[in-house]
């Protein structure tokens, strides 16, 4: 009962289908009753006019009764459907006493009609009738046949209710949920929807009683857009006006290197030129991260993931042979994937960077991909230390790092891949290199390939 009452005060669908329901079996119900009494009125009528029938025919065929005190039976072979026709006594009322051979026990001077009687322990249903020829006679049956008859009669009338109602309530409960379905695949779309989905609910396919609650949620979503957009703006804003300050604070410390200084003073200059560096490096992480947020153009063309891996190395070759780190593609066939090249770029980028970044001298970057049907796997795997299971899921945050790390960086490398990750409708696996060893980190990135070229 406690589960009952709990779907009804959570469940509008639940609700409407217990409450139509209801209203189904008791109007059924009612239906059914004056079905069943206007049915089982209508039988005894019948089988009242069959005795009257039987007293129509005797005239008309002016069949006579055997002389004496007899009874005549008519039956259809079931004894318990006999019909009684005796001729009544003329003189003054009395009983007749109940006869072996099937007299009734009738009381004389009865009023012509019909009459419901008891004798020999039996209740009749009788006929007096007074026939041309001046004589009485009754015409009589036995009411536990007349009923049981009526009774059957009634129940049939019962059976289109006892089968369309279930069938009717099967009907409303799916009819119910096809109607709600609008609003189930309203929430399913919702609910798949990415963080960085702003776009308006389309409401031209649900009902009008629907249509003001998604308008509410596409005004909500209109106004978090602008929320957002106005944020990602801001730190753009910011992370470009303070490149200017910074590149001269780089230019100056750059003339100052060049100044004949003392030991400590260089020291102090060294720390600081590092510093100013970090923070440049900051403000390109910032707006990489905040053009990795706003909205991408559609792909136009076809992106060669060769092509991309070559430019990519070239970029990047510099800062791995600063560090003694042997950076190169393994394998990457000829793959060509209709998506935006400045997202992939940008996240391929951003993975190299950081691999290079927690490498140690002497150890290996590799890229690879491969083509499994409908699904494109691109692989970036690393040397380095890796990534313990319990934090892989934070290092997407900004500006999160792995405790115990001395490598410089902004924490927002991997942010970018993720936010990028998430709007292209991939996938992002973080694994060891090396499983035995629990050692290196192989990041394994799987695009859904729209289109080929």
């Amino acid at each position: 009962m406690d589960g009952l009452k709990k779907r009804l005060n959570t469940s509008l669908q639940f609700r409407l289908s217990f409450a139509l329901s209801i209203a189904i079996i008791a109007v059924a119900g009612i239906a059914g009753i004056f079905s069943f009494l206007s049915a089982l009125e209508e039988a005894h009528e019948l089988q009242d006019d069959v005795l009257y029938q039987i007293a129509e025919l005797m005239d008309q065929q002016h069949l006579v009764l055997a002389p004496g005190d007899t009874a005549t039976h008519l039956a259809d072979g079931d004894d318990d459907s006999y019909i009684i026709i005796q001729r009544l006594a003329s003189s003054t009322a009395g009983y007749h006493s109940p006869r072996a051979d099937g007299i009734l026990s009738l009381p004389d001077g009865l009023a012509e009609g019909l009459h419901t009687l008891k004798s020999n322990d039996h209740a009749y249903r009788v006929l007096i009738k007074s026939r041309p020829s001046g004589e009485r006679v009754a015409i009589a049956q036995e009411t536990d046949f007349r009923d049981k008859i009526a009774h059957e009669s009634a129940m049939r009338t019962l059976m289109p209710f006892l089968i369309l109602v279930p069938i009717l309530l099967l009907i409303v409960t799916r009819l119910v949920r096809t109607m709600f379905q609008p609003i189930a695949g309203l929430s399913s779309e919702i609910d798949r929807r990415s963080f960085e989905d702003l776009r308006p609910v389309r409401d031209h396919h649900l009902p009008t009683e629907v249509r003001p609650f998604v308008i509410a949620i596409n005004r909500l979503l209109a106004r978090l857009a602008r929320s957002r957009e106005t944020q990602r703006r801001f730190v753009a804003d910011a992370a470009h006006e303070l490149r200017s300050p910074m590149t001269a604070l780089s230019l100056q410390a750059e003339r100052l290197n060049e100044s004949d200084l003392p030991e400590a003073a260089r020291e102090r200059l060294s720390a600081l030129r590092q510093g100013i560096q970090r923070g440049r490096n900051l403000l390109d992480q910032l707006l990489s991260l905040a053009r990795a947020q706003s909205a991408s153009e559609p792909a136009t063309s076809p992106v060669s993931i060769p092509m991309l891996y070559r430019r990519v190395l070239e970029d990047l070759i510099p800062q791995a042979q600063a560090k003694s780190v042997d950076l190169g593609v393994t394998q990457v066939p000829d793959i060509q994937i209709q998506v935006n090249e400045l997202d992939l770029s940008t996240l391929i980028r951003n993975l190299v960077d950081n691999a290079i970044r927690y490498t140690p001298a002497g150890g290996r970057v590799d890229l690879s991909a491969y083509e499994l049907e409908d699904i494109i796997e691109l692989c970036v795997s690393d040397t380095g230390p890796g990534i313990p299971i319990q934090e892989r899921k934070r290092v997407f945050d900004p500006f999160y790092r792995v405790l115990g790390t001395e490598q410089l960086g902004s924490g927002l490398g991997l942010a970018i891949v993720k936010t990028i990750v998430t709007r292209l409708g991939a996938d992002m696996d973080l694994d060891f290199s090396d499983a035995g060893a629990r050692t290196g980190l192989k990041v394994t990135i799987r695009l859904k390939r729209t289109a080929l070229a």
